[in-house]
């Protein structure tokens, strides 16, 4: 039920708002002083505050600025028996949401309640909103417990609350924008725009437009002014994805913005001021990249201040199981199928895999398999064919997870994923002979 707090010393007209204000089915508190007022906001959830504005212990303006800090989402109505317009300005200043006279405006309270009301709620929507958002896009919602992840984020946390550029290297799928959009909700910035943009699925002439805008008439079918994707991040962070792919020329036009803070849309000749903060990824050796003219080195001073590496599937087996689990449940809810575990011969069979896609690879994966899954559990046959012959199911003997022969076959298939397929190589990293590692891999069915 809607709340309403009766902040007035004159008792009658407390009794009297309170009948008017109960007829609309609304439940009603009463305070004769700031301080019992106070007292009451602090017990109850209330809505919208109706406040005089001389009280025996304070100044109902005064009043409104101390309720809107402790609880901003409460709207207050001052009510005065002399009203003058300085008070009213400063009233509404300090966050009133209006002022009306005694007596005078008694009709205009139930339709100005309402409309209180209205507003209170929609402050409540958007803070769950807002919640949610930060909820979904937190470090904490980053899955993983393997050492290399877990610096990852450390890092990532340390640079969040800066207005530091971050560049985030890592090969595809294994999880950048996350990093990003954790990056920008942890930061200073998160009540302003996080704007995505990815380099490599735009032309030079193209990308440069969606990402300064253009003037009417800048080129065939610039018909209206279009403002780019770093007005639209004014205030908040922008990210880069695939910055590697960026033209070289275009890269200029970067170097400057976030030199000087302004850029120039397409067809004007007059600078656009911003004040973004820059995140960028790339699953390129940027530093190879310079070596062969094709990324400029100023611009990489620029961009990687602070670099976070992030590490693919491959070096964090340990986290494969998790991560498969939660993808289990969201595709599960999603297509609302009871599948809610996976087999062991199925992990196995993921954990020896090369996943060259990384995380967005595994999450494909398992919604295929959740939609192919008639049981309440995700089995081998379920899995792309690729998986099959990694599983111990066929030709060989079954190992457990906990056997050391298992352990060790799935180091091998690490190593061998690690090296590519290079024998002498995982060799000389297993510190055992290449007759040993043949041995091994005919023994292990390792494919």
């Amino acid at each position: 039920m809607k709340k309403v707090l009766i902040i007035d010393d004159e008792e009658k007209l407390r009794s009297l708002l309170t009948r008017i204000i109960s007829l609309e089915g609304f439940e009603v508190l009463q305070a004769g002083d700031v301080k019992s007022g106070l007292k009451k906001l602090d017990l109850h959830d209330v809505d919208v505050v109706l406040c005089d504005v001389k009280l025996p212990d304070g100044n109902g303006v005064e009043v409104v600025k101390q309720i809107k800090s402790n609880y901003p989402l409460t709207e207050i109505i001052l009510l005065t028996a002399y009203g003058n317009i300085p008070d009213g300005v400063m009233a509404i200043k300090n966050g009133a949401f209006d002022y009306i006279t005694k007596g005078d405006d008694n009709n205009k309270i139930i339709p100005l309640l309402y409309r209180a009301f209205e507003k209170a709620e929609l402050a409540k929507r958007v803070r769950v909103l807002e919640k949610q958002l930060a909820d979904k896009h937190s470090f904490d919602k980053i899955i993983g417990t393997s050492a290399l992840i877990l610096q990852a984020v450390e890092m990532a946390r340390k640079v969040a609350p800066t207005d530091t550029t971050v560049l985030l290297t890592g090969e595809t799928g294994t999880g950048k924008e996350v990093f990003a959009q954790a990056i920008h909700q942890e930061s200073s910035r998160n009540k302003n725009n996080f704007v995505a943009i990815n380099c490599s699925a735009f032309s030079k002439d193209l990308l440069e437009s969606e990402m300064f805008g253009h003037k009417a008439g800048a080129f065939t079918g610039a018909v209206k002014d279009q403002k780019g994707l770093f007005e639209e991040a004014n205030h908040g962070t922008i990210f880069l994805d695939e910055i590697g792919e960026m033209a070289i020329d275009l890269q200029a036009k970067l170097l400057r913005v976030i030199e000087t803070g302004e850029f120039l849309k397409v067809g004007e000749s007059k600078p656009t001021k911003v004040n973004v903060r820059i995140i960028a990824a790339t699953n390129r050796d940027l530093e190879k990249e310079i070596e062969a003219g094709h990324f400029r080195q100023d611009l990489f001073y620029r961009i990687s201040v602070f670099q976070i590496q992030l590490p693919s599937l491959r070096e964090r087996v340990s986290d494969i199981e998790m991560l498969a689990l939660h993808f289990l449940r969201v595709f599960s809810e999603k297509t609302n199928k009871q599948v809610n575990t996976i087999s062991k011969e199925c992990i196995e069979a993921l954990k020896l895999h090369h996943w060259n896609g990384n995380i967005r690879e595994l999450k494909n994966v398992i919604e295929r398999s959740v939609l192919l899954s008639s049981s309440k559990e995700i089995c081998i046959d379920s899995l792309p064919t690729e998986f099959k012959h990694k599983s111990d199911s066929k030709g060989s003997k079954h190992l457990s997870a906990f056997d050391l022969a298992s352990a060790e076959k799935i180091h091998i298939q690490k190593v061998l994923n690690y090296t590519g397929g290079n024998k002498t190589k995982a060799a000389e990293l297993l510190n055992i002979a290449l007759t040993t590692l043949y041995r091994k891999i005919e023994e292990y069915k390792i494919g």
